[in-house]
């Protein structure tokens, strides 16, 4: 099997040894439904439970507050949907960016065709939010505000803390899909004022199919699936333990080793950055210049395309992306680089390297190596 440097980790994650261990047992010896009452089922049970204690306290939020879902993209379906049909007497407007993920775009969108007015903010250059903008969209009638965390394509980090100020001063409820975030940074749902927030196993070295809603004690919203009184009447569906089980280790690792993973992971995102603004003059860097994902690294580069580049990267065994793998195929750009205005030169020449703890100095040095002649080929091939 050939080598394979895998550069792509905000479209998922490898799953880490400890995590798999963890699933292991209730893979192959504890296959019992959780909710019935003998005695391998409460063990089942009580793992949930220990899960459910792992992921809150990632977030600094209280076990009761967490909400095992079948990912992110569940998870912003429920609050969006669930908030929207729970306050549709209070109002109908709800606030959001141009940048988000399209488990939220989408959402709103659907909310629309019901007659909901949605608010799309603008985001400048870097892909942050005006702040006055936000304000100015309050009205009476807004419901819900929900921002992205963090941006998976360019990686910005929006000013969460103000925002949650902002919705608290005006007593509306607070989202944020958090997915790219949560596991990378330190957050703390408390102090950020923050309602909800949506995260998913395969972000940060977890299973894929399992994720969570954090939902702040006291907010009520209208659940979407109706079956079994599961999660306290919250999520009906029978609990996927062992996705559970990993999710909560995979919180558990990394509120143990966020901060030495992301000092080893922002160097090799620098190293490689500081060798592409070297070697590439017209090079364009995406994404906040600070503000930012510590292991996102969105780049373009003028008269070529991304997606020639991707597959010569993939013959030397490089994955890497250009931009969303929620949007692998379409050619058309994405929707978050029109958003920040990105150049007509640039848009079809972006790629996004996001990069991992799995990650190391060699596989840069590799990079390194044949993406020039990469770049140097598809531009020959071009005159």
């Amino acid at each position: 099997m050939r080598k394979v440097y895998y550069f792509d980790n905000n479209a998922t994650t490898q799953v880490d040894k400890r995590v798999l261990k963890e699933m292991e047992y209730f893979l192959k010896n504890n296959y019992a439904n959780p909710s019935s009452i003998y005695k391998i089922a409460q063990e089942a049970r009580g793992a949930i439970e220990k899960a459910r204690e792992q992921v809150a306290k990632l977030l600094n939020a209280e076990p009761e507050e967490i909400i095992f879902t079948s990912g992110g993209t569940e998870s912003n379906n429920t609050v969006i949907k669930g908030i929207a049909l729970a306050l549709k007497d209070k109002g109908k407007h709800i606030i959001t960016t141009q940048i988000e993920h399209h488990a939220v775009l989408n959402p709103c969108k659907f909310l629309e065709i019901q007659g909901y007015d949605v608010t799309y903010l603008t985001v400048d250059g870097y892909g942050m939010i005006d702040l006055k903008e936000l304000k100015n969209s309050i009205r009476k009638d807004t419901i819900l505000i929900s921002i992205i965390f963090a941006n998976n394509e360019i990686g910005t980090i929006q000013n969460i803390e103000e925002i949650g100020k902002i919705a608290r001063k005006y007593n509306i409820y607070f989202h944020t899909d958090a997915v790219q975030a949560v596991g990378k940074i330190p957050i703390d749902v408390k102090r950020l004022n923050i309602d909800f927030l949506s995260l998913s196993g395969h972000k940060l070295y977890g299973p894929k199919g399992i994720g969570a809603l954090y939902s702040k004690k006291g907010v009520k919203f209208i659940s979407l699936l109706h079956g079994g009184e599961h999660e306290k009447h919250r999520r009906a569906g029978t609990e996927n333990v062992a996705g559970i089980v990993g999710l909560g280790k995979a919180c558990e690792i990394a509120l143990n080793e966020m901060e030495k993973e992301a000092i080893k992971i922002k160097k090799l995102k620098e190293k490689l950055e500081n060798f592409l603004r070297s070697y590439f003059k017209d090079i364009k860097i995406n994404g906040h210049p600070s503000e930012t994902l510590y292991n996102t690294l969105n780049f373009s580069l003028p008269d070529v395309n991304s997606q020639d580049i991707l597959i010569l990267l993939d013959q030397y065994g490089f994955c890497a992306s250009a931009g969303s793998a929620c949007s692998a195929g379409i050619p058309e750009p994405s929707h978050v680089l029109k958003a920040i205005k990105l150049p007509e030169k640039y848009l079809k020449g972006t790629i996004r390297i996001s990069l991992g703890k799995f990650n190391t100095e060699k596989e840069i040095n590799k990079f390194i190596e044949i993406f020039p002649d990469i770049i140097r080929k598809l531009k020959n091939d071009k005159s």
